[in-house]
């Protein structure tokens, strides 16, 4: 099929601005004139140009009477760039082939009557099942007023972290960490508790060199307990959460250094409370790495969209040894937290498990 097969090159072209769109989409435009691509765009980095624009710009023939296939609804609103649609209804493109509706409401159905208004013929929906797994973050930013939030822990085969004396290096083997540690350039930000800086003094960097954008590492430490020398405080792409009970030098001396801060007057975290004011700072998606007291909270209040579970073949034991989750837990097993659409992946004799909550499991905002 033509038009499916003119979308799947504008997926593959979104895909190029992995990491440094956010809190934007990946967006990916083709032109075709007679049965023929004449550009092709994508959505680069936040703050440049969008996918649309970047075709019209490098297109090397008249665009006039072409059609443009793209992986989600045109822009109709000003925002750090023009709006789309004005710039390709005055090019003259007469048709546009989108695979879904932009989730912002400040833009969703809008650009696809502005253009129909303009004669432009539009569809929507083609490949449209492709186009929202690709920006899941970014419709859940929208749809739940929240950052898209993913769990990941490594385990052994009984759900074990660590041994009863913390020993945790290393229940999984290199392959797998490796494509742990490549799995943040998916996430704008990477959290983790402060058990887990003190314990492991953790890099939550990407592999170097590499093409993505770092994360944002946000730690939880509600008393400020963190190291000066933590690897985390590197430089200034971090974000600390903590409170009033926090040790003042040691704030004075973060905020010298201009680390980010976010204080809260309560001894224990707010996560709803969290996850708001990240959505206002345009966090639109966090990978939750541990430990697995942080997990299990974020568990215990069903604020979990995907899951990554990878596994080593092995049994640690012990009720003293440390869970992949921890928290309050449930009382029945109905309230459990059901995972489907699952994937997986093999690592020799590890194994990653990809999967997502049942929706109707997963708190959904009372402002949809």
């Amino acid at each position: 099929m033509e038009e499916e097969f003119f979308l799947k090159e504008a997926l593959k072209l979104a895909k190029k601005g992995l990491s440094w769109t956010n809190p934007n989409p990946m967006v990916g435009a083709v032109i075709v004139k007679n049965g023929k691509i004449i550009a092709k765009g994508y959505h680069k980095r936040v703050g440049l140009p969008h996918a649309e624009i970047e075709a019209l710009r490098v297109a090397k023939s008249d665009v006039k009477g072409s059609t443009l296939y793209t992986n989600l609804e045109p822009c109709s609103h000003w925002g750090r760039t023009p709006p789309c649609v004005q710039s390709l209804i005055r090019a003259g493109i007469s048709q546009i082939v989108c695979s879904t509706l932009d989730p912002n409401p400040k833009v969703r159905g809008r650009g696809v009557n502005i253009l129909k208004k303009a004669g432009v013929k539009v569809s929507v929906g083609l490949l449209e099942k492709e186009a929202r797994f690709l920006n899941e973050a970014f419709f859940t930013f929208h749809q739940k007023k929240r950052p898209f939030i993913a769990i990941k822990f490594a385990a052994s085969l009984d759900g074990k972290i660590a041994t009863k004396t913390g020993q945790s290096k290393w229940i999984t083997n290199e392959s797998a960490r490796n494509y742990a540690r490549k799995l943040r350039a998916y996430y704008q930000a990477v959290l983790v508790g402060i058990k887990t800086v003190l314990k492991d003094n953790p890099h939550l960097g990407l592999s170097s060199p590499t093409k993505f954008k770092e994360p944002l590492r946000i730690i939880l430490d509600p008393e400020l307990k963190i190291p000066l020398k933590s690897q985390v405080l590197r430089d200034n792409n971090v974000l600390l959460i903590t409170t009033s009970f926090a040790e003042k030098e040691k704030l004075k001396e973060l905020k010298k250094r201009n680390i980010a801060i976010i204080s809260y007057q309560n001894k224990r975290i707010s996560l709803n409370r969290l996850l708001d004011d990240l959505r206002k700072r345009e966090i639109i998606s966090i990978l939750v790495e541990g430990g697995g007291e942080t997990i299990g909270n974020f568990v215990d209040k069903k604020l979990v969209d995907k899951i990554y579970a990878f596994y080593s073949p092995i049994i640690i034991g012990g009720k003293e040894a440390i869970s992949a989750v921890s928290g309050k837990g449930i009382e029945n097993l109905k309230s459990a937290i059901h995972f489907t659409n699952l994937s997986f992946k093999h690592f020799s004799d590890n194994f990653l498990l990809i999967g997502y909550p049942k929706p109707e499991q997963i708190e959904i905002s009372k402002k949809l």
